[in-house]
């Protein structure tokens, strides 16, 4: 059974479903979905999800959402034609605040324990609380991902994940070398992850070599324009999902116009 799964930011729900992303859905038409950057309740997906089906019918959509604490920031959510059998919110220490951005959904698909995680890491900014805040969130999370990659089982971690692991993830690379996103030390989480941990890159793996393909554009300038973009939307998988990965694909917008976030949806067939 083919399962297709979507990321994508969303840059606020409510704003993207205004400026065109029902069109986007109806076409893309993923099995599992999931969002970051929400910026919305419950009842807001719940109501734009339902408007969506009595439209343009289809199956029911089954929602899990976690809000950040702090109101109208933040946010992640998992959307499925299929319920979830489980779901988890906790990551790190108890003192720690990740609200809104890890939330881990278990499906059964054929008999199999699929585990997607929809994750919004902080963007940070070198020399501020928020920076410290990012290095807290990418410990927390290397350490649960340590868990879950010895499982063996078939787990995916998507979202954006704000660091773009190579030079071939950022077309400006020398021009970010100290800035939040591209720190050394940012990466060096991304080695540990793939290198010892042995999660992998699926967009590195159907892209080896290129630049990109990007996933985040500034809206200033001509970055969008002139594809001068960042890689930073993953899907990283077990080696065992990874090994039934196909037609990964980045949902870019044909114009700047026709954009309803400044993140592209990235998509990704599993054969389960």
């Amino acid at each position: 059974m083919a399962v297709k799964i979507i990321s994508v930011n969303v840059n606020g729900v409510r704003a993207a479903f205004r400026n065109g992303m029902p069109e986007w859905l109806r076409q893309a038409q993923p099995d599992i979905l999931a969002l970051q950057e929400v910026r919305a309740e419950t009842e807001d997906l719940v109501r734009l999800f339902n408007e969506f089906r009595a439209e343009h019918g289809g199956p029911e959509w089954h929602i899990l959402h976690d809000n950040a604490t702090a109101k109208g920031r933040a946010g992640v959510a998992v959307l499925s034609r299929i319920p979830a059998v489980t779901s988890r919110t906790e990551l790190g220490p108890k003192n720690f605040d990740s609200a809104g951005r890890w939330l881990e959904a278990d499906f059964n698909v054929n008999g199999k324990l699929l585990t997607v995680i929809s994750t919004y890491v902080h963007s940070g900014e070198v020399g501020t609380a928020k920076q410290d805040e990012k290095y807290n969130f990418l410990e927390a999370m290397k350490k649960r991902m340590a868990q879950l990659v010895k499982a063996e089982a078939h787990t995916v971690v998507l979202g954006d994940l704000n660091v773009g692991h190579t030079e071939l993830d950022i077309k400006n690379w020398k021009g970010n070398l100290k800035n939040a996103g591209f720190l050394p030390e940012e990466r060096a989480y991304f080695d540990t992850l793939m290198n010892k941990q042995g999660w992998v890159d699926v967009g590195r793996a159907a892209h080896p070599g290129v630049d990109g393909p990007y996933t985040w554009w500034s809206n200033r300038g001509q970055a969008f324009d002139t594809n001068t973009g960042w890689r930073i939307d993953y899907h990283l998988a077990t080696p065992k999902l990874a090994a039934v990965a196909r037609d990964y694909s980045v949902h870019k917008a044909a114009s700047y116009a026709e954009r309803w976030s400044d993140h592209a949806p990235v998509a990704v067939d599993y054969d389960i």
